[in-house]
């Protein structure tokens, strides 16, 4: 019952209160897998995302998110259901690579797949360098990368706010990229970094962040 009145309401209610300005929606496909590569800068962007997206968007998110005791955590599962995310252990490399399987069966199942390249969020505005998990999703299930960019969401809920706040969001989803000619090829640790690094070059374009030539430290590392 609370996932339902929280798919019913959370959309709606959300992009009256916050007025996302939203760009480029013709260039997601209606149908069949595809997966959205975006920028990382806020907790809530897994929210954003789906909430402005013309079709159903599926993440990744912690399993203890799902898991919790009471009405809150009632809440929170029924939240990020709503959202159609899918509970994943984190952690340990083999646990990676379950969470990779996970999202290929979303693909392979013709639905779309939302994923953050720079694994973690950025705590200073930069564009990290992407990791190659997209370019394996996308060259294992032949499916196009649509580039994302957010702009505004960390100042809806900073690093250390329990509360979000009413700021200007927007997103723009560019143009789809189509890697259908290197399809089978995700075993090539160079094919890989070559189509991460076409994905992460169109979501700077998208954004206009400056470029980090390093992979990004998890929140608690820095």
């Amino acid at each position: 019952m609370i996932q339902m009145v929280a798919r019913l309401v959370l959309k709606p209610l959300a992009r009256a209160l916050y007025r996302p300005t939203v760009e480029g929606l013709a260039n997601v496909p209606r149908k069949g897998g595809v997966i959205l590569a975006s920028n990382h800068l806020s907790f809530v962007d897994s929210v954003v995302i789906p909430l402005t997206a013309p079709r159903p968007i599926s993440f990744l998110a912690k399993a203890e998110y799902f898991t919790g005791s009471g009405f809150k955590g009632r809440l929170s599962k029924a939240a990020f259901q709503a959202i159609d995310a899918v509970p994943v252990q984190r952690g340990e490399v083999h646990l990676a690579q379950a969470a990779l399987d996970s999202a290929l069966a979303i693909l392979e199942d013709g639905k779309a797949f939302g994923i953050y390249p720079e694994g973690t969020r950025s705590l200073d505005g930069r564009l990290y360098r992407g990791k190659t998990g997209v370019a394996w999703l996308a060259l294992t299930a032949g499916v196009p990368v649509v580039p994302v960019a957010l702009e505004g969401t960390e100042a809806i809920l900073p690093v250390g706010r329990k509360r979000p706040r009413l700021r200007k969001v927007t997103v723009r989803f560019g143009e789809p990229l189509d890697f259908s000619e290197l399809h089978g090829q995700a075993r090539s640790a160079r094919v890989r970094r070559e189509v991460t690094d076409q994905v992460m070059a169109a979501i700077r374009e998208l954004s206009g962040q400056e470029q980090a030539a390093v992979y990004n430290e998890s929140p608690k590392a820095a």
